[in-house]
């Protein structure tokens, strides 16, 4: 795929959305890494629907520490791995709070420091909380990225690597947000609305559905 067309690509999906956010609904850095966390392998909706009971009571590090780990499973164990979720931010919550003052850390060093976080949350947290230029490579990116000949890899870090080279700077911000709604509710894993699709034209998947 050539520059000239992967411009176009982004330039009408900032048409179709301007603003794109997360789904994830949270009103700080810190709700957002619990968020995040707890999105792994679950849907965003899953995960407000926790959030919406847990944050009026606990919503910092220290109130969650206080809250426990046993009153913390309550909330989110709807959640898929919730067990595991929950001690990772009960120890995650507990480090922020021993060594950054109960503030998440803007580097991602100290990120990918904390338990429960790894490159793809620290991403997320760089590029929505912090406003870097961060892609999250999650599975919709990865699937995008392969299918339409975006940025073509065999793992997750090597799609972040080429999309970070290939994407325009003007659009870094944002183009994580763009990807992952875009699969998430149009190139579809097993049936992509291509009818509806944007960028059609310009995508380079062979066996596009337009019945």
């Amino acid at each position: 795929m050539n520059p000239a067309k992967r411009r176009e690509i982004f330039l009408r999906l900032q048409a179709a959305n301007p603003h794109p956010t997360t789904e994830l609904k949270h009103t700080s850095p810190f709700e957002l890494l619990v968020a995040v966390i707890l999105s792994a392998q679950a849907t965003d909706k899953s995960v407000n629907l926790a959030t919406r009971e847990l944050f009026p009571v606990a919503n910092t590090p220290q109130t969650i520490l206080d809250l426990g780990e046993d009153a913390l499973r309550e909330y989110v164990q709807r959640i898929g791995l919730y067990q595991t979720k929950s001690k990772h931010i009960m120890q995650m919550c507990r480090m922020l709070v021993e060594l950054h003052h109960g503030q998440v850390p803007h580097t991602r060093e100290a990120l990918e420091a904390l338990p429960g976080v790894g490159r793809k949350t620290a991403n997320v947290m760089l590029n929505t909380a912090f406003g870097q230029p961060a892609i999250a490579v999650d599975t919709h990116i990865f699937r995008i990225s392969n299918r339409i000949g975006l940025a073509p890899g065999k793992d997750v870090f090597e799609v972040e690597k080429k999309l970070m080279k290939v994407v325009p700077d003007e659009f870094k911000l944002d183009a994580h947000h763009w990807l992952i709604l875009h699969g998430r509710y149009v190139c579809t894993a097993r049936k992509p609305k291509c009818r509806e699709c944007v960028i059609q034209d310009l995508c380079e998947f062979k066996e596009k559905n337009l019945a």
